[in-house]
């Protein structure tokens, strides 16, 4: 009886498995086959309906082998057009992210290039504008974590920004977009866009989100990270080593594997004691809450009035152009 059971629960588990796979490349053929969106589709139908047959077969006794076969050879198609994606540095890119950052080491000095400074009029009107700055590792003196939401708790767009002295310097980890294909949550699970890092100033980085986003606007917090400025260090230099690797080597942005947050945690690996993986690490909205609660956001107050404390919509738009924006809208933070 026993036997029987486990017979039946591995078969479910099998069935589960195959339904899975069956989904998933049917999605693989249709968003990277080769072909029109209707030769695409067709493939991707034909192979759904194969799997749905291997999967019938999978539960009659005297097909079941001949339908693991025969779905595992059909399968072997679908794996070679996900291997046969490769990412591109060369599309017909937004404006936005069309200059790709990199940067120099000399010692402790390191040179950014392209830092990106664009003058808003609106959040689409803009003159793109780019500076280079060199920055001393050895006067990094705070890394802040900043965190925008625009539809509910659980989404943000997380990036991190690091101070040494009177400057500061943005890096936002987000998709490298071009022209033809505006951003979807399920294409971006197929290889569909590139990754980029957007190294700015805060002035253009934050300011834009806070002042220009309107549709629909955008509430941004800035909390300060707690630990060793050596920690800081090592991030930054991470940042700046994946920074030049995209320039040279692009890769895949993934809506759940590689993205804005995702990768602040991976940056965050070349540190002793890192924070691990959790689902709020997935939903992105309350990774800022499990920074507090794993002890890197300062927890001398209770998270909500830390968070109340933390937005800076007003004090953004108050600063707006002032040289000083980084200074301004800190005011009053320790």
């Amino acid at each position: 009886m026993r036997r029987r059971i486990g017979a039946i629960v591995g078969l479910v588990l099998a069935g589960l498995v195959m339904a899975g796979a069956t989904a998933w490349g049917a999605l693989v053929l249709y968003y990277l086959g080769a072909g029109s969106a209707g030769v695409r589709t067709a493939a991707a139908w034909s192979f759904a309906a194969v799997g749905l047959a291997a999967l019938i077969a999978l539960f009659v006794r005297r097909t079941r082998r001949l339908a693991g076969v025969g779905f595992a050879m059909a399968f072997v198609p679908v794996l070679v057009v996900w291997g046969g994606a490769t990412p591109s540095n060369d599309r017909d890119w937004q404006p936005e992210v069309a200059v790709l950052p990199y940067a120099t080491l000399d010692g402790d000095r390191v040179t950014v290039h392209n830092i990106r400074n664009f003058d808003y009029r609106t959040e689409t009107d803009f003159t793109p504008a780019y500076y280079d700055r060199t920055f001393d590792l050895r006067r990094l003196d705070r890394v802040d974590l900043v965190a925008s939401y625009w539809m509910g708790p659980a989404i943000a767009h997380l990036f991190v920004t690091f101070g040494f002295g009177d400057d500061h310097l943005a890096i936002s980890i987000e998709v490298r977009k071009d022209r033809t294909r505006p951003y979807a949550t399920l294409p971006g699970l197929f290889r569909q866009y590139e990754l980029v890092y957007v190294v700015a100033d805060e002035r253009d980085a934050i300011r834009v989100r806070t002042n220009y986003r309107k549709d629909p606007p955008e509430d941004v917090y800035l909390f300060r990270v707690t630990g060793p400025i050596t920690n800081g260090r090592r991030v930054f230099l991470d940042y700046m080593r994946e920074i030049n690797e995209l320039r040279e080597h692009p890769r895949f942005y993934n809506t759940l594997t590689t993205n804005c947050t995702t990768m602040i945690l991976t940056h965050t690996a070349v540190n002793p004691g890192h924070v691990p993986y959790s689902w709020k690490v997935l939903l992105s909205g309350y990774a800022p809450e499990y920074a507090y609660e794993r002890g890197r956001l300062d927890r001398s107050l209770p998270f909500e009035e830390l968070k109340r404390r933390s937005h800076i919509n007003a004090a953004a738009r108050a600063a707006d152009q002032a040289p000083d924006f980084s200074r301004r809208i800190r005011a009053g933070f320790p």
